[in-house]
């Protein structure tokens, strides 16, 4: 049995930055930072820190986005895709850093959580969870088909903690020479670790949007599931 609430973390200028946050009925694990795609806060990033929960893993998806205009969960229809693009295209990286770092260190005094914080991005959230790893204070990150992470490769040397990045060769919106730029630009850091799916394009975890790929994100899955093992 699970339980499901919304918090604030913090307040300002008449906006308040809240988070959606499913917990486990006991017990302690390592916590999920989920960090949306560019539709945010929506029903599939909610129903995925549910099934964690579900699995005794303390899980939040902070509303990154409550800075923007376009604040909250969007969904995947025509208006959804052009509020997304648009909310992204001025997105403050560097103040989402200290957001993140913000949501880690309220979901580290959670009951269920074991001390340890696994940040767990896709999409936009994919690369923010690269940057997590390099400063927000996480045990470890996950990004999937993260975009635009190539243009942070001057923090792979910040990045101290397990940190892995998963690509489908297939990607429509990263293409094979952002992914070998960042293979490149990361190799020579060991914390760092690239998965790549070959029949995958973009979304492939996300089980309600066309790409969705069974075999993928079973095997993603799988890693994931050993990096929380790990911490």
């Amino acid at each position: 049995m699970t339980e499901t609430t919304m918090i604030e973390l913090a307040r300002e200028g008449g906006r308040a930055y809240e988070a959606f946050v499913a917990a486990p009925a006991g017990g302690q694990k390592p916590a999920i930072l989920i960090l949306s795609e560019m539709f945010g806060l929506n029903g599939p990033m909610r129903e995925l820190a549910q099934r964690y929960a579900a699995r005794g893993h303390c899980a939040m998806v902070p509303d990154l986005f409550w800075r923007t205009e376009t604040p909250g969960g969007l969904g995947y229809d025509e208006q959804g895709f052009a509020l997304a693009w648009a909310r992204i295209e001025d997105f403050d990286i560097d103040t989402c850093a200290a957001d993140m770092r913000r949501a880690a260190e309220a979901l580290r005094r959670q009951p269920a959580c074991n001390g340890k914080v696994v940040a767990l991005g896709f999409c936009m959230g994919g690369r923010l969870a690269f940057v997590a790893a390099a400063r927000a204070g996480v045990d470890a990150a996950i990004g999937l088909y993260g975009l635009n992470v190539s243009k942070h490769l001057h923090e792979v040397p910040a990045i101290t903690v397990p940190t892995h990045l998963h690509y489908g060769d297939k990607d429509q919106h990263v293409p094979p020479a952002e992914i070998e730029a960042v293979a490149k630009g990361a190799a020579a850091n060991p914390n760092i670790t690239i998965w790549r799916y070959p029949e995958a394009g973009h979304s492939f975890f996300n089980a309600v949007r066309p790409t969705y790929d069974t075999a993928a994100a079973a095997l993603a899955a799988e890693r994931i599931d050993a990096v929380l093992a790990s911490v």
